[in-house]
């Protein structure tokens, strides 16, 4: 009887790489109740809405600007107390709120602002963020989170 050992070895790291992601989510990440942004900053409507190809250059900027806290997925790391963006609390703020709170952060959380970066990106970060909840499966996410 012969053992595939080069199977095992795949479905050892597999496993690894899975407990790894996994550790390093924030799965304890809860929003701030008092970080909220003025209604009129809420109901402002992301003017690049209409053009989903600007979206890549908004992942340009989260890959530059955003991973060192939440990750190349967007889940959050537990060691930088940054939030899971993926989700639904987040993922059902409006365009506007989240624009508000890239460009405002939340100093007391961890969270820089942003508003040097131009607005048009700021904006295209919006965009990369609501494509991050559709590139996750339903099974891999916690709804209770």
């Amino acid at each position: 009887m012969r053992v595939d050992t080069r199977a095992g070895c795949r479905l050892l790291v597999a496993a690894c790489m899975i407990v790894g992601a996994l550790h390093g989510q924030n799965t304890a990440y809860r929003q701030d109740p008092s970080w909220r942004a003025p209604q009129d900053a809420a109901a402002r409507t992301n003017p690049l809405a209409h053009k989903p190809e600007a979206a890549a250059g908004g992942q340009k900027l989260f890959h530059r600007n955003c991973t060192e806290c939440h990750g190349d997925d967007g889940s959050g790391l537990a060691k930088k107390h940054a939030a899971d963006l993926l989700l639904p609390a987040v993922q059902v703020q409006t365009d506007g709120t989240l624009f508000w709170k890239i460009t405002n952060g939340n100093v007391d959380r961890g969270m820089p602002s942003f508003s040097k970066l131009p607005e048009l990106q700021r904006w295209q970060l919006v965009l990369y963020l609501r494509m991050l909840k559709q590139d996750v499966a339903p099974q891999t996410k916690d709804p209770r989170k």
